[in-house]
């Protein structure tokens, strides 16, 4: 049979609406969208007022298969991250024709990509991350003892979830511990811009034709501000963290651009804690909502990694990536042209039928587990191995002591297409 084009594939507007409505990935209607097209249109297209139209992969087989053809389907020639016309035009007058406000390894492909990666590889290795699982354990118990203080009450996500991994990678950067609720705000403002309590108010010059909140560049330009003097300060007097590195590297036999260096501070800074925190919280609400699971892990603590899978799958905190077609090709049975964008949909892979069983079920004992929450080739998550030892204490100090937790009102997810998860997670719990 044929390939068929674009054409032959649109999704239904109500689809294709939910895929760029960041209130859809907070209230679950996003679930169900990915539920209909793995079924019905598994590489459909999109069309959205004001948006490009975009081919959205939602089965685990394509998103693997996409993620391996790294020369066929680009990150950084169109924006990576869904973007409207308007903003990607403002982006463009800004950045004299590039799409991205960053050039961080998300924004590279290669022979730059392989090259930026290298430098701070070594650091996120597993073999070089146990050298600090001491360390990590005592910031972990010392989250834990916060906990227990809070008297059987608190909010875990802003209490508890947001700060342990927070403290964690800003301890490998070399940020003080007095800057952290600066990189925590900046942070959230950076990936929850379209949500209305995380995002920055906009003013009116700030709001897009679709009447969405704009990226307020005055994000960007506060995490320069502060990155940039802590790069100088470290190229003057290196110590051993991982600004020293960034700020001292060269690439080429040159030093690291100032543009470059910065999209590296804030990937770091950024996706180092923001994700973690998420998979953290999404546990805990998993946790409550199914006591089984919790029982079932409380008995035997040896299913502690599994639950930190689980819990990375469940949650998903990186629910898309864009990519962009380098030549006309045939995939999945679809004609596709060069210059084609394409939504990668890691949170639907990590709940194909074909793949999972029963992929609506938190379990904490699923195996195998082969999720997409870290991507894959390339573009691997540089920190999982971190994220998932970090998680992997907090639940070992956490669960031996935690007797009980129930809801104590209502949790609520954060509105993003990009990076989402829980921002509110209210609990009542007995702790030893």
């Amino acid at each position: 049979m044929s390939a068929t084009t674009a054409a032959d594939h649109m999704i239904p507007q109500a689809h294709a609406d939910h895929l760029a409505m960041p209130a859809a990935y907070a209230d679950n209607r996003i679930h169900d969208t990915y539920r209909w097209l793995r079924a019905n249109e598994p590489m459909g297209m999109a069309k959205i007022d004001g948006i490009d139209p975009f081919w959205v992969a939602t089965k685990h087989a394509d998103i693997l298969e996409i993620s391996r053809q790294n020369d066929l389907f680009h990150n950084g020639d169109r924006a990576a991250t869904l973007t409207s016309q308007a903003a990607d035009k403002r982006v463009r007058e800004m950045m004299g024709g590039s799409p991205h406000l960053l050039r961080t390894l998300v924004q590279m492909d290669a022979p730059d990509h392989p090259k930026y990666r290298a430098l701070t590889q070594g650091w996120f290795m597993p073999q070089n991350l146990k050298k600090l699982e001491e360390r990590i354990r005592v910031i972990a118990r010392a989250s834990v003892d916060k906990m227990a203080a809070k008297g059987g009450e608190c909010d875990f996500v802003n209490e508890v979830a947001l700060h342990f991994p927070l403290h964690v990678i800003m301890t490998i950067l070399g940020v003080p511990e007095s800057d952290e609720p600066r990189m925590l705000k900046l942070t959230q403002e950076l990936f929850g811009a379209t949500d209305p309590e995380l995002g920055r108010k906009p003013n009116e010059a700030q709001t897009t034709e679709r009447g969405e909140p704009a990226f307020d560049m005055g994000v960007i330009i506060d995490f320069n501000n502060y990155f940039s003097a802590l790069s100088a300060a470290r190229r003057a007097n290196p110590t051993d963290d991982l600004a020293s590195l960034i700020a001292n590297s060269q690439i080429n036999g040159a030093p690291i651009s100032d543009f470059e260096a910065m999209g590296y501070y804030i990937i770091v800074a950024t996706a180092g804690h923001d994700t973690t925190s998420s998979s953290t919280a999404g546990a805990m609400w998993a946790l409550v909502d199914n006591p089984g699971q919790l029982r079932k892990v409380k008995a035997d603590l040896s299913l502690i990694p599994g639950l930190v899978d689980e819990s990375i799958r469940w949650t998903t905190p990186v629910k898309t990536f864009m990519r962009t077609l380098t030549a006309d090709t045939e995939f999945a049975g679809r004609q596709m042209k060069q210059n084609d964008w394409l939504m990668l949909c890691y949170a639907s892979g990590n709940r194909d039928e074909e793949v999972f069983e029963a992929p609506d079920e938190f379990r904490v004992d699923r195996s195998p587990n082969k999720h997409l929450a870290f991507g894959y080739g390339a573009h691997l998550c540089l920190g999982q191995h971190l994220a998932k030892m970090e998680m992997r204490i907090l639940w070992e100090e956490l669960l031996p002591r935690l007797e009980s937790v129930e809801m104590a009102g209502t949790p609520a997810m954060s509105e993003s297409f990009f990076v989402n998860g829980p921002k509110r997670l209210p609990i009542r719990f007995k702790m030893s």
